[in-house]
């Protein structure tokens, strides 16, 4: 498993792979499950230009850019679809079930659609959770996506603007709820996909958009 960490103490660290293992494990009797498997990748240390290490582009086109005017590395999606055509980025090797997964979110160019989200318990780039914010539509939706096909759980309205927000869900059992900027705005219930499955990102036709600090906890 490859990712960027920063400490699981807010103390600032950047830890490699292996130093993520040694705290994980002699912090065993302070954190609970879920915190020791915490993930962060923040795409400082890939090099712009191709997709981050540990990702796989399931679907779009998806590489490690340049913010503007910035010296931060984040992840782009590059690819210029149009309809419901859905750009998804899968990590490898992180398979959750009871899951609590984040992502800062800014768009970037898009004129069918903008912004963007987080995916959860996919079997693949064509089965999965996700919960967008889209601020050229001043909503906030959860969906499944089964065999390609959308179906919509709920929408919340929101305003929308150019700037970064942070888009979060968690996942217990049955029981989903999202967050946008630390705000509740969506809760259901669904047992589409009771296993562990992969985490990513997600985009929608010609939206392309900049992610940063994803963060992923659960069990």
């Amino acid at each position: 498993m490859t990712f960027r960490a920063k400490s699981f103490f807010n103390a600032g660290f950047r830890l490699g792979p292996p130093a993520v293992a040694v705290v994980a494990m002699t912090a065993a009797g302070l954190l609970s499950a879920a915190e020791a498997a915490k993930h962060l990748w923040d795409f400082e240390s890939d090099p712009p230009g191709t997709i981050a290490k540990g990702f796989t582009a399931g679907s779009g086109g998806w590489t490690v850019a340049t913010e503007t005017g910035t010296k931060n590395h984040v992840l782009l999606q590059t690819a210029k679809n149009v309809g419901r055509v859905y750009n998804v980025a899968l990590v490898d090797d992180v398979r959750l079930a009871d899951v609590d997964l984040s992502v800062r979110v800014k768009p970037f160019k898009g004129e069918e659609d903008q912004g963007g989200g987080v995916v959860w318990r996919a079997t693949d780039a064509r089965n999965y959770y996700t919960v967008r914010f889209n601020p050229l539509e001043d909503n906030f939706r959860l969906y499944k996506v089964v065999n390609g096909e959308r179906t919509e759980f709920g929408s919340a309205d929101v305003p929308g603007d150019e700037g970064w927000h942070t888009v979060r869900a968690t996942m217990t059992g049955t029981k989903i709820t999202c967050y946008l900027d630390g705000k509740k705005q969506l809760e259901f219930e669904d047992d589409t996909f009771p296993k562990a499955g992969k985490v990513g990102l997600w985009t929608k036709a010609d939206a392309q958009s900049w992610f940063d600090d994803f963060s992923v906890s659960g069990e």
